[in-house]
């Protein structure tokens, strides 16, 4: 079977979408007080990590992509306090991405985006790295997540890519 570029990016969004939420049922476990705990992450806690990923997920780079304005917030900006809606508003976010990526041909994932970065400078970039780019900094701040609930004692299921394609129906 052939695999086209556009496809392997499609697997990318199935990936990013499935591994958050594999994340935040690991994540469910975990105290308020905990959750909140200052791990010495770049956004500081569990919470502050979501909230990263959502705030670049919907507000910063789905945006770009669609053509829509992008939030003026900063990137350690808490998006939603409440966790659950935290998680509820992520797990769309993520899912997102497939939908955008459908509707997308392969001349398109083969040309560019041009957008505008939050400091206001234009910027262009190949339209596959860019949505490469997405998936593998969720996949970056899932790590450090992973990492705080391994010293929190909690196990959390593996996020590895071959997971999930072992998982999808063949």
């Amino acid at each position: 079977m052939t695999v086209s570029f556009k496809m392997q990016i499609a697997q990318m969004a199935r990936y990013h979408a499935w591994a958050t939420e594999r994340l935040l049922a690991s994540v469910e476990e975990i105290a308020d007080e905990q959750y909140h705990q200052p791990f010495g992450l770049f956004f500081g806690s569990v919470h502050g990590t979501l909230n990263h990923l959502l705030l670049t997920d919907s507000g910063i780079w789905y945006p770009r992509f669609a053509q829509l304005p992008v939030t003026g917030l900063g990137l350690d900006a808490e998006v939603e306090a409440d966790r659950a809606e935290l998680a509820s508003s992520l797990k769309a976010a993520t899912a997102r991405w497939s939908v955008y990526i459908d509707g997308l041909d392969e001349a398109a994932v083969a040309g560019d985006l041009s957008y505008t970065m939050t400091t206001g400078q234009a910027r262009v970039l190949p339209m596959a790295s860019a949505l490469l780019h997405v998936f593998n900094h969720g996949t970056h701040h899932r790590g450090q997540i992973t990492a705080a609930i391994s010293m929190l004692g909690f196990a959390y299921e593996p996020l590895d890519l071959p997971f999930m394609i072992f998982s999808e129906p063949q």
